[in-house]
């Protein structure tokens, strides 16, 4: 099975003044903006960053409740967030890290367990596996 996913992006203008717009085949982002003060000087809109941390977390979740099914077990509540580093590196601008925090409710679930089932989800939700060129951390903390 092959499933294809679109995503675009439109930009008019030089990097500093210049403005963008994110959009995604489902109408989930529809001509967001985005540009280089929403990236680098906090000024609303989305940016890449973001945008990966927000697909990263989403996949990791996913591939966590197939995980814990697979155990016997089903959360009853599970959040997860991604904190994707952007530095300046020599060349240029690079994605440093990311780290994801987990926080669930698991019903028959210890620690141990929770965060053993939560890293086999880490290394193999097909978002870290195309992020992997980038170290990924994870903390787990079980409610």
């Amino acid at each position: 099975m092959q499933i294809n996913r679109i995503g675009s992006a439109q930009w008019s203008g030089g990097l500093k003044d210049g403005k963008g717009r994110i959009s995604t085949q489902s109408g989930a982002l529809k001509e967001y903006p985005y540009g280089f003060a929403s990236r680098f000087e906090g000024i609303p809109g989305t940016n890449p960053e973001e945008l990966i941390g927000a697909a990263h977390a989403g996949c990791f979740t996913m591939a966590l409740s197939l995980i814990l099914g697979d155990a016997g077990l089903t959360a009853e509540d599970m959040e997860t967030t991604a904190k994707v580093t952007l530095e300046s590196v020599e060349g240029g601008f690079a994605i440093t890290a990311i780290h994801l925090s987990l926080t669930g409710k698991v019903p028959g679930a210890d620690q141990a367990t929770f965060t053993e089932l939560a890293n086999k989800a880490k290394a193999g939700c097909p978002v870290s596996k195309a992020l992997s060129a980038v170290p990924i951390t994870l903390d787990v903390k079980l409610g």
